[in-house]
């Protein structure tokens, strides 16, 4: 082939070069590294280096050329070329050789480093791209640079007091969240309409809920017991968890991006404090600790897409949880039992939340009895029962109380007073509203004063507004639900 154009090789070199043959004492005791034909240059040579270049600004060809033929020099010609090409000095080494194996073996050694990839990422370049993507996923969530799903499930009791504070303490301290709400459709959705003072909506879903028919492989797997609605409660709660799943891909695939992370938490969390960025860990899903009832806490999770995908797919592992002969489990112990056969690791991080219940239960608790918060106990409460209350066990009281529950059961983190108690065997005290207001500050209620006092058509305006922010948008006619739960109108 015609000799390319020496754009890589010096003015000085390429015409010594020309018509010049190789030495005969330079290829003995082995094959001839450059064709004895000068004008011509050994073509499959040529492209297996070309095949190594084209990523380099420069031209490859040239490259190639001017490299091929100087690999005929050696000893101290070969050296005056090297200077003049890189102004290094090397002696007595064969560079085409070097070139060839440095840049394959680079890249082996990069792609053997320990990587999260997907098995589907075959290509050396693939696993490269996906690396940067990882370590762009392993800054710390600064609400700048992540995005984030909140994922909001159940049933809207108490929206009251706790949706403020999941409005500022996560919607509003990461400004890229979008919030996905899946709720069931009852007399306390109107509070629902608090969510237009939420920055971001991607999608809602209010739905009537009807009955869920359970299959054999969810009736070995499950236990009705200690579930208030048995097996079909547990059902029902699933179908929330993974239904706020299919809402958060059907979001990216209409906007063609996937999302950081997946905060799943509950309708009636009430947040003492801010969700932090510690708490977000790539390829760990972070749970809270205690309240695990034999298996794992599942009132919030934290996660990347790949583990969350796993821990919101409540409903379709089950069958799989009965392939690997698990049965009988209450719905802790299936969420941990779906983790560990997906192989997702898992951590507990104490998280500044916990869940407001209407519910009684007997004081003290016993060895498996349920510890209910005071909502001002300093915390964090990691998912913990709460109500607003004036505690009725602090300080030296509550060691000998809390030290006595089944850890492996309902019992929570009290270390360093961070928990104080309610005796809740009986209703919620009279001067609850002020007791809140106290603790949640002037913010939060004036959100709850403001909810009290709300009219149907302060109501439907409420809604009008979310909807415009939304997405997505699935749920009864606006004048429904606040009928539904407002006795009065203007």
């Amino acid at each position: 082939m015609p000799r390319p154009h020496w754009s890589w090789c010096p003015p000085s070199i390429s015409p010594a070069l020309a018509g010049k043959r190789s030495d005969p004492s330079e290829t003995a005791g082995g094959s001839e590294r450059f064709p004895a034909n000068s004008g011509e240059i050994d073509g499959g040579h040529q492209r297996q280096c070309e095949q190594l270049f084209p990523p380099l600004v420069v031209d490859s060809i040239d490259l190639c050329a001017c490299g091929l033929e100087l690999d005929s020099r050696r000893g101290d010609e070969m050296t005056t070329l090297f200077s003049k090409l890189f102004s290094r000095r090397v002696s007595d080494l064969d560079w085409r050789i070097l070139l060839l194996l440095l840049l394959p073996l680079s890249l082996l050694v990069y792609a053997s480093l320990p990587s999260v990839s997907s098995p589907s990422l075959v290509s050396i370049f693939g696993r490269f791209d996906f690396r940067r993507a990882e370590e762009a996923r392993a800054r710390a969530a600064d609400g700048n640079e992540s995005r984030i799903a909140v994922c909001l499930v159940g049933g809207a009791r108490r929206f009251e007091l706790t949706g403020p504070s999941i409005i500022r303490r996560i919607l509003q301290a990461y400004p890229r969240s979008d919030l996905f709400l899946h709720c069931p459709l009852d007399s306390n959705s109107y509070k629902l309409s608090l969510l237009r003072a939420a920055p971001r909506i991607a999608a809602v879903r209010i739905f009537e809920p009807t009955h869920i028919n359970e299959t054999e492989s969810q009736t070995r797997v499950l236990t009705p017991q200690d579930s208030p609605n048995g097996i079909q409660g547990l059902l029902q709660y699933f179908n929330l968890v993974e239904g706020c799943l299919t809402m958060i891909r059907a979001h990216q695939t209409n906007n063609g991006f996937t999302y950081d992370w997946i905060v799943r938490t509950r309708v009636d969390g009430y947040w003492s404090d801010r969700l932090r960025p510690k708490h977000f860990i790539p390829g760990q899903y972070v749970v809270p600790p205690g309240s695990s009832y034999g298996g794992l806490n599942d009132r919030i999770g934290i996660g990347d897409f790949n583990t969350s995908v796993v821990a919101l797919s409540r409903l379709s592992l089950i069958p799989q949880l009965d392939e690997a002969g698990y049965e009988q489990l209450n719905s802790e112990r299936a969420f941990k039992a779906q983790l560990t056969t997906q192989e997702v690791p898992y951590l507990t991080h104490r998280l500044p939340f916990c869940v407001v219940t209407d519910r009684q239960y007997p004081f003290p608790p016993g060895l498996m009895g349920v510890p209910v918060a005071s909502i001002s106990s300093p915390g964090p409460l990691s998912g913990a029962k709460c109500r607003p209350c004036t505690p009725a066990c602090t300080g030296e009281c509550v060691p000998p109380v809390m030290s006595q529950l089944n850890k492996y059961w309902s019992w929570t983190n009290w270390a360093n007073n961070s928990i104080e108690l309610c005796d809740a065997h009986g209703e919620w005290e009279e001067e609850w509203e002020n007791i809140f207001d106290e603790v949640a500050g002037k913010e939060l209620a004036a959100a709850r004063k403001r909810l009290k006092r709300l009219s149907i058509k302060q109501c439907l305006n409420d809604f009008k507004a979310m909807k415009l922010k939304s997405a997505s948008w699935q749920a009864p006619p606006a004048s429904h639900m606040c009928r539904l739960g407002l006795q009065s109108a203007d």
